[in-house]
């Protein structure tokens, strides 16, 4: 049965909210954990459909996944299976991240293509020219990514663009190569810096993370260790959209405002008054109708494409005419097709999307097609006459835990309801 939201617009949203750890770091984590024999830790886990999902992924090679609450126990065997073929694969894109240690442990994997967001196209070719560099073998055939290596040697690598999962995957296999490896152009994501704490906890040898220069010295073995997630600097990202859009007054906790510096920056250029707690959080408050602002999205740390959406339903509701560009992925866009039938004004031309604010959006059917989009929709009904019905909301669930009850917490009205859509 599906299930959709009800969402009442009209609502002003006040009080405080905490953010849990982040989603683009906690995957992988878990994934570092096949770097080491016995019982990794790692707590502050957000309750997200994603958890568990991983943690199937990693029952396919032979771990012991326990997950209860915030915290998820993984103990990996001394003998582990190379293959990686979990139909939990198919929903879940960060899965890819296993490829990287199999390869650096066993070195071989066989590792099923993933799922996950449908939001463009994001091959797999650095990732696979990095483990060529180390000395493995690396193909795709019957819908798997298939590595081997006689053995693994540190390599100097540079990525065309500066991939989270290509730095993330080529990090977990070097650190048990044997040499010294450096990545030029890495990512330089937070959730990188949060995975080069939690490999160097384990006994890795890595230096420069948070630049663009990653250097690796291999080491023969690594042990498990226990690991508190960094906060979602996208959930909190998520609720400081949130308050602008309903003319709120919000404080969320639990999350760096350092790593969100830009976001912060644009919303008070839309007219929001802005606090930071060092290390801990901000207060968002917004008394008038938002100001247009324009939009561009770049690797950390420029504005996070994953954000877009959000750019998006703030710019339709402003005051003003805004400038969205997506320089990212390319099907981004296609949440404003959505934002239209709420009678959002906007127009797309390739990369760039023009939005032209307007008082108030107009409630309707509307389809989730991804993470941040479906949450998105959610803001923007908040903003509408009526009661919009946001469908498809499992994209919803996987990135953002007790959504509903935080919101409706807040001043929010919001149902979850089942049923089925009538798209005639």
């Amino acid at each position: 049965m599906s299930e959709h939201f009800d969402v009442h617009g009209g609502a002003r949203l006040v009080g405080e909210v905490d953010v849990v750890g982040a989603k683009n770091s906690v995957l992988k984590l878990m994934a570092a954990a096949l770097l080491a024999e016995g019982t990794t830790t790692i707590t502050n886990c957000p309750q997200i459909l994603d958890v568990p999902l991983m943690g199937d992924v990693l029952r396919s090679v032979g771990c012991d996944v326990v997950i209860d609450g915030d915290t998820a126990k993984i103990t990996t065997p001394a003998e582990l299976s190379h293959r990686a073929d979990s139909a939990a694969m198919g929903k879940l894109r960060a899965s890819v991240c296993v490829l990287g240690p199999l390869v650096g442990r066993l070195k071989q994997a066989v590792v099923a293509l993933p799922g996950g967001d449908a939001i463009g196209s994001r091959p797999l070719d650095m990732h696979q020219n990095g483990l060529r560099k180390l000395g493995a073998t690396s193909t795709i055939e019957h819908g798997c990514v298939v590595a081997k290596a006689d053995g693994l040697r540190g390599a100097q690598i540079w990525l065309d663009f500066p991939s989270v999962g290509a730095t993330e995957n080529i990090l977990m296999a070097a650190v048990l190569a044997e040499g010294t490896t450096v990545i030029d152009n890495a990512a330089r994501e937070p959730e990188i810096v949060d995975i080069c704490t939690m490999l160097t906890e384990m006994g890795a040898k890595v230096e420069g993370a948070g630049t663009s220069t990653l250097t690796v010295e291999g080491v023969e073995k690594l042990h498990p260790t226990e690991h508190r997630v960094i906060g979602d600097r996208i959930v909190g990202a998520t609720w400081a959209f949130a308050a602008a859009m309903t003319r709120g007054d919000l404080t969320v906790r639990g999350v760096n405002p350092h790593y969100l510096d830009l976001v912060l920056d644009k919303l008070r250029l839309a007219g929001a008054e802005v606090e930071t707690f060092d290390g801990e959080g901000f207060r968002i408050v917004q008394n008038e109708r938002p100001k247009a602002v324009d939009w561009v999205t770049l690797p950390y740390p420029g504005f996070a494409t994953d954000l877009q959406p959000f750019a998006v339903a703030l710019s339709a509701v402003s005051e003003g005419t805004s400038m969205i560009t997506e320089n990212i992925y390319e099907a981004r866009f296609r949440f404003i097709e959505e934002m239209m039938r709420l009678s959002g004004d906007a127009r797309t031309d390739g990369h760039h999307a023009v939005v032209r604010g307007v008082e108030r959006l107009s409630s309707a059917p509307v389809w989730a097609a991804d993470i941040r989009a479906g949450a998105g929709l959610v803001l923007a009904g908040l903003c509408a006459d009526g009661v919009t019905e946001v469908w498809d909301v499992f994209h919803i669930d996987r990135g953002y835990p007790h959504f509903v009850e935080n919101l409706n917490r807040l001043g929010a009205r919001i149902e979850r309801v089942a049923g089925e859509p009538d798209r005639a």
